[in-house]
């Protein structure tokens, strides 16, 4: 492949990566401790990511546990979660945070998927943004003695390109829409 149309392929590559891992922030039905990875924690003055102050476990399908490393982060940690839009209700024993989540409604899932295709369509704008700064750069290179049939090959690659990173973006969508329609 041509590296003027790689450089362009590694940025919607990034981009296709930030939304999968978006993706996992949402909550399905059950319980998936990376809805948590935004959640930041009061350390030592510092706003300190969850995972780095404590041990986050899956004891069952519906439940987290938090279990952090000093038992003074736990107020901080509740009041984190508490501030997020998790919308969840953290409960502790003095040494374990524990949040159940609950069973998701019909109306909280139609919800959650529509937000889901609203992240998805976002993304597909920004490779399409790509696409655009590629054919932008692509037609400059005529001035530069670089054939017309040579840029029509490279806008054709990177259109070739956009449509492949679309179609994995809507296969993403479809995926995370069925895990969360799912009972």
């Amino acid at each position: 492949m041509d590296e003027r149309v790689q450089k362009y392929e590694q940025k919607m590559t990034k981009t296709l990566e930030g939304f999968e891992t978006e993706l996992t922030t949402i909550r399905a039905g059950r319980a998936n401790p990376h809805i948590l990875d935004k959640i930041t924690v009061d350390y030592y003055g510092s706003p300190t990511p969850l995972q780095q102050v404590a041990n986050i476990t899956v004891p069952e399908a519906r439940m987290i546990q938090i279990q952090p490393w000093e038992s003074s982060l736990i107020k901080g940690i509740e009041k984190a979660i508490l501030t997020s839009d998790l919308g969840l209700n953290p409960s502790n024993d003095g040494k374990i945070v524990r949040l159940v989540l609950p069973e998701l409604t019909e109306e909280r899932r139609k919800d959650l998927v529509k937000d889901v295709k609203k992240k998805g369509e976002a993304a597909k704008v920004a490779v399409r943004n790509i696409r655009r700064d590629a054919n932008d750069a692509f037609k400059k290179l005529t001035k530069q003695d670089v054939s017309e049939d040579e840029v029509k090959d490279l806008e054709d690659a990177v259109q070739k390109l956009t449509d492949k990173f679309i179609k994995k973006i809507d296969a993403a969508v479809e995926m995370k829409s069925k895990e969360i329609l799912t009972v």
